[in-house]
């Protein structure tokens, strides 16, 4: 039986903090999304994954995207997360028989669960993990303004629904066509249901969390410091330096930003000397070369090129390499311009470029204090500090 994998990350997610959305924050020094999306890679019972990002990521999605053996697509999500589901089921290819729908914001699913959610299904029509409630369940009603008990429930018929959930295709197909006739349903098990189809629970994981608030971030990073999880060795580290000569007639580039100034650097590509540092720091991290050996100023591909896309070639070849960025740290020496109004928008151009949350990306700026050519204003120079993470 061919199965087929949603996972549902097309939404905002601030609430758990960062400025980035939920899918993006870091932990391990892996994005949830990757977390998320891995045991289905590994998976030999997946044959194809869709990714639902929002917009604006589905336009420009992830470079490491390219490491996931199983064949992926990316589409845009909606409004609503049964939207989103109903966008990544439009991206699968008839020759799927069963379909999983997985929430991007569970990044410890295991193997074994994805096995008994596709065989409950394969049997049943429609599946779903869940585990059973283990405190007493108290029913609520408004009195007064104050909420009183207004029943004890069953605690032994209660259960807490967890993802992935999986269906046959004609039965997520029903699911999704009464979503968009507009009903409303905070997941599709629920939508399954209103269609009429008997939905079977499978014993679900305790440790299949779902990740939503900044506390809740916390205690997943906390986890994965304890268990090794997503980080199979230890932190290693790299450091990178970059100088160029200031010139007249060419754009100033810092850290994939362009910063007003009458000068730019000297170079063959864009001449960005904060990229060149966290390139030559992120390949050093895992001994992977440097930026002249994958980026050649005698080489015609290079010429002019944009720097922070050679730093995502740089994340895509230490991944390949069985490495993540875990942070980054970055000292720009320059006596002018002034680099500090200009740092928060290189912190998030190099977030997105290093896979990691803005929280995760320092930019410092010192000056030269007068004293040889950074110090006269002939120069700028960088000096880089980046943590890998064994995958």
């Amino acid at each position: 039986m061919r199965v087929a994998a949603i996972i549902a990350a097309g939404g905002r997610g601030l609430r758990a903090g960062g400025g980035v959305p939920k899918q993006l924050r870091s932990i391990g020094g892996r994005t949830l999304l990757e977390h998320a999306l891995a045991p289905f890679d590994r998976s030999g019972r997946v044959g194809e994954i869709v990714v639902v990002l929002p917009p604006e990521l589905a336009a420009d999605p992830p470079i490491w995207f390219q490491a996931v053996e199983t064949p992926l697509r990316v589409v845009a999500g909606g409004g609503r997360r049964q939207d989103s589901v109903a966008a990544g089921l439009d991206a699968v290819r008839d020759t799927a028989a069963l379909v999983l729908v997985h929430d991007a914001a569970r990044p410890f699913c295991s193997q074994a669960l994805i096995g008994r959610v596709i065989d409950a299904a394969a049997e049943a029509g429609a599946a779903v993990p869940a585990v059973q409630a283990t405190d007493t369940v108290k029913q609520s009603a408004d009195a007064g303004g104050h909420a009183v008990v207004a029943a004890t429930l069953p605690r032994e018929r209660i259960h807490l629904a967890q993802t992935p959930q999986g269906f046959r295709m004609e039965v997520l197909r029903a699911a999704v066509a009464l979503g968009r006739s507009g009903v409303d349903a905070t997941d599709e098990a629920l939508l399954a249901e209103r269609a009429g189809y008997a939905v079977r629970l499978v014993e679900g994981d305790p440790e299949n969390v779902k990740i939503t608030t900044p506390a809740d971030l916390d205690r997943a990073s906390g986890r994965m410091a304890r268990t090794g999880a997503g980080s199979a060795g230890a932190v290693r580290m790299g450091i990178g330096y970059d100088l160029h000569r200031t010139v007249a007639g060419r754009p100033l580039i810092l850290g994939g930003v362009h910063v007003p100034h009458d000068r730019g650097l000297d170079g063959h590509s864009d001449a960005d000397a904060v990229c060149h540092a966290l390139i030559d720091a992120v390949l050093g991290g895992a001994a992977a070369g440097d930026v002249g050996q994958h980026f050649s100023n005698r080489d015609p591909r290079w010429k002019g090129a944009s720097s922070i896309d050679l730093l995502e070639r740089a994340v895509a070849i230490v991944r390949e390499r069985g490495y993540a960025v875990g942070n980054a740290d970055v000292v720009v020496i320059a006596e002018r311009p002034r680099i500090g109004p200009h740092a928060a928008a290189m912190r998030e151009r190099l977030a997105q470029a290093l896979e990691v949350a803005v929280d995760a990306v320092s930019v410092k700026a010192k000056t030269g204090e007068g004293v040889d050519a950074v110090g006269r204003g002939e120069a700028i120079a960088v000096h880089a500090v980046a943590t890998l993470v064994s995958r």
